[in-house]
């Protein structure tokens, strides 16, 4: 395959036809996402998502490949159907003024700012401990530990962040520093979500609790961002169970 040399070359300076390509882990698909209903509507009415961004729940905790396509054909198919019939009921609609300033707002602060620490230093802590102690096997010191370095991330992310490129265009530094801001989000609500759970259950693999449990978590797992920027966990969305009972198999 000629072009995974060229990748590799470009990635790496690595030619595959004179020494071994260097092998690391990268995320190949994410399962859960945001909350949605059957239709893609999620709990802001107008806002919808579908694909791997969205959880519409029809994999559970884990997913065989090429089932993400269902996500993305079936259910965008509906998401949109359903946005359009929406539109044609909810009339016109006065954006918030408020909010609006407040992103505004948050914006100019971060642009204000003459120091602090810059995005890829925070996104770099970030992968370390991600990659350290939410891995495939994981246990109870190596999560808590997660959720403390992210605690710490988040915190030094909200006070002290420094975007140096001060344009008003085309400015990748500011993009790249909200990219890290709604990862430390997605990675704080990973790490946490995983650590409560005490099972194990599709990609979630506890060394200290090897077997899933039916009995206490046959339920998702919904994280809200709080005013300190860590998550809050809440369990009251069940899990709805059709024509297939889930089983227990043994290999």
């Amino acid at each position: 395959m000629p072009q995974i040399r060229e990748l590799a070359l470009d990635a790496t300076g690595k030619d595959a036809v004179n020494e071994p390509i260097p092998i690391l882990p990268g995320a190949h698909y994410t399962m859960g996402g945001i909350e949605t209903d059957k239709f893609g509507a999620t709990r802001v009415p107008g806002v919808y998502a579908a694909g791997e961004c969205a959880c519409v729940s029809v994999h559970g905790a884990n997913r065989l490949g090429g089932n993400s396509l269902l996500e993305t054909i079936v259910f965008g198919a509906r998401a949109a159907k359903h946005a359009v019939e929406y539109i044609k009921k909810v009339g016109d609609v006065t954006p918030s003024d408020k909010t609006l300033r407040a992103e505004q707002d948050r914006v100019k602060a971060l642009l204000a700012r003459s120091g602090g620490t810059r995005a890829p230093k925070l996104r770099h802590a970030m992968n370390e401990t991600m990659s350290e102690n939410t891995f495939i096997f994981r246990d109870e010191a190596g999560l808590a530990k997660a959720v403390q370095d992210l605690g710490r991330v988040r915190k030094e992310f909200d006070s002290n962040v420094y975007v140096m490129d001060k344009s008003k265009t085309f400015n990748t530094d500011l993009v790249s520093t909200f990219e890290t801001d709604f990862l430390i989000d997605t990675a704080f609500a990973l790490a946490k979500g995983a650590l409560e759970r005490k099972e194990s259950r599709g990609a979630q693999s506890r060394t200290d609790f090897p077997e899933r449990d039916d009995a206490n978590w046959m339920k998702h797992t919904l994280a809200w961002r709080q005013a300190d920027g860590s998550p809050r966990l809440d369990y009251s969305r069940g899990v709805t169970i059709t024509k297939f009972e889930p089983e227990v198999r043994t290999y």
